[in-house]
């Protein structure tokens, strides 16, 4: 069974910083691509951040850019989301994401709240 489990989410004040984590199970982690995704009340889901197979490149929605940072760890089948200087908006669900290219296979997890107060 695929089990992807987010931690670290909470309420911050705006300019903190969190870490999330993400701990997967069921899969191959270090043939996945990782990803977190974030969804806020009455938008879309969007892509916050990956990062490939074996770390070695990353993407970053340009409104995360200079403050969040995406890192894997291999060994420990897990993902993380640094964030830092956060803003209101970041407030969302975020979600982790892991994705095989060569198989198409997606999972994710059950997200995380994270909320930034002004």
């Amino acid at each position: 069974q695929v089990q992807l489990v987010e931690s670290g989410g909470g309420l911050v004040q705006s300019g903190g910083s969190l870490r999330l984590s993400c701990v997967a199970s069921g899969i191959a982690f270090g043939l996945y691509r990782m990803g977190w995704y974030r969804q806020a009340p009455g938008k879309e889901r969007e892509l916050v951040a990956d990062i490939t197979s074996g770390g070695g490149s990353t993407t970053y929605a340009d409104s995360v850019k200079g403050r969040f940072t995406i890192s894997r760890d291999n060994a420990k089948n897990t993902v993380y989301l640094y964030m830092n200087s956060l803003k209101p908006e970041d407030s969302a669900v975020y979600y982790c994401d892991a994705y095989r290219p060569s198989t198409g296979r997606n999972y994710r997890g059950q997200g995380t709240q994270v909320t930034v107060s002004s």
